[in-house]
């Protein structure tokens, strides 16, 4: 049976549909497939058949790079043509797991063809070392437009929630262009509405108080880059990169497996930041936790979020008294278990526990959702209160 393939609008009949969901195995109850049926069910048997479309065993499908990329570009051109894109990623996914193909990603006829989406660009990012100086560009390419539908998707959300969040008590009637309060400015000016030119002349502009232009909170993106976390980084990696456009929020990214690297510097171009990460290895959250620490300037306007599935390899001990430091300095200390669309995430339930018994609320959050959080923690919300009012489940503090 071919799994998790949901049925083409291509296939004509209801028999044909079984046959394509059923396999070779279906062919003597629902017969052969023809026309376009016949040319999905090709791409599909080369996915999903033990034997391949022809008899011919997967092992020997799985061959050299040299005559097989022809075919495996063809074939991604054909799930493409065939089949809607949710489905293409899908099949994707499932041909570097199931077929070994990760070559796929290492030639630039190949990746030209793929449907570029967040799990295609953690595959290159894990594979970013070994891409071949012929490919490098195109990588970039197909990672940077995938960056750039994510901006597109995430950017004035997040935006709009950190500003709508941030203290504008002080108000300025002579804004410079970045101190200026849009929502108020317009909501003011409606009566000079231009029909003629259908836009808004503004009289008056409202801005936010001066003291905007020195940072109102400080943001740590803390980011477990092992290989299981690999959309979180990626999301996370696009938060951060708009975060940083904000003169009202200073933002800090740093990204640790055994290691802790600071990306804040690349923050103004997340596709090379996204190179710089190396997806993989092991895990020190308690390294990591203690070099944002260091960091932390003013703790009772910093909100730490640390992006991880808890899966700790360094010292257990020393990171729960970090982190009860940092709760009792003041700064707002958030865990997210994952920062993906992907649903309930794997993660270490015990030290879960631990932390949320510590003030630390621990919960997976979608992209969607994230700028809702973050527009928490700057009012200073009850985190784990707003997350579970988004039906968000947190972790229970351990007994």
């Amino acid at each position: 049976m071919n799994p998790k393939i949901s049925i083409p609008p291509g296939a004509q009949s209801g028999v044909q549909r079984w046959r394509l969901v059923l396999g070779r195995e279906a062919e003597s109850t629902c017969g052969t497939p023809l026309g376009a049926a016949a040319e999905m069910d090709k791409a599909l048997s080369a996915l999903y058949d033990p034997e391949g479309p022809d008899g011919m065993r997967s092992k020997e499908r799985r061959g050299g790079r040299g005559g097989s990329a022809p075919s495996v570009a063809r074939w991604l051109g054909d799930i493409r043509k065939y089949f809607p894109a949710s489905v293409v990623q899908v099949m994707q996914h499932d041909a570097l797991e199931r077929l070994n193909l990760r070559e796929m990603l290492l030639q630039p006829e190949m990746l030209c063809n793929v449907q570029a989406d967040v799990h295609l660009v953690a595959n290159l990012i894990a594979l970013s070392r070994v891409i071949p100086a012929g490919t490098k560009e195109t990588a970039r390419m197909v990672v940077r437009k995938v960056v750039d539908e994510l901006m597109k998707r995430l950017d004035e959300p997040l935006r709009a929630a950190i500003s709508g969040a941030l203290d504008r008590s002080q108000r300025n009637r002579r804004p410079r262009h970045g101190e200026i309060d849009w929502n108020r400015t317009i909501r003011s000016n409606l009566k000079h509405w231009q029909a003629e030119f259908h836009t808004i002349v503004p009289e008056t502009l409202l801005g936010y108080g001066r003291k905007a232009r020195r940072p109102q909170r400080e943001v740590v993106l803390c980011i477990d880059q092992s290989g299981s976390m690999a959309a979180s980084v990626v999301y996370s990696s696009i938060f951060g990169a708009v975060m940083a456009t904000l003169p009202a929020v200073a933002t800090r990214l740093v990204v640790f497996d055994t290691a802790v690297v600071d990306l804040s510097e690349q923050l103004d171009d997340p596709v090379e930041l996204l190179f710089g990460v190396q997806l993989g290895g092991g895990t020190d959250i308690n390294g990591a936790v203690a070099y944002c620490q260091s960091i932390i300037r003013e703790p009772r306007n910093t909100i730490l979020v640390l992006i991880s599935d808890l899966y700790e390899g360094g010292v257990e001990a020393m990171l729960l008294r970090r982190a009860a430091e940092l709760v009792d300095s003041g700064v707002q200390f958030i865990t997210l278990l994952a920062l993906s669309d992907e649903g309930a995430p794997a993660y270490d339930r015990d030290l879960a526990g631990k932390l949320a018994a510590l003030g630390v609320p621990s919960f997976a959050c979608t992209p969607d959702a994230f700028p809702g959080l973050m527009a928490a923690a700057i009012r200073r919300d009850d985190v784990a209160t707003w997350a579970a009012g988004q039906g968000l489940v947190t972790s229970r503090a351990a007994r």
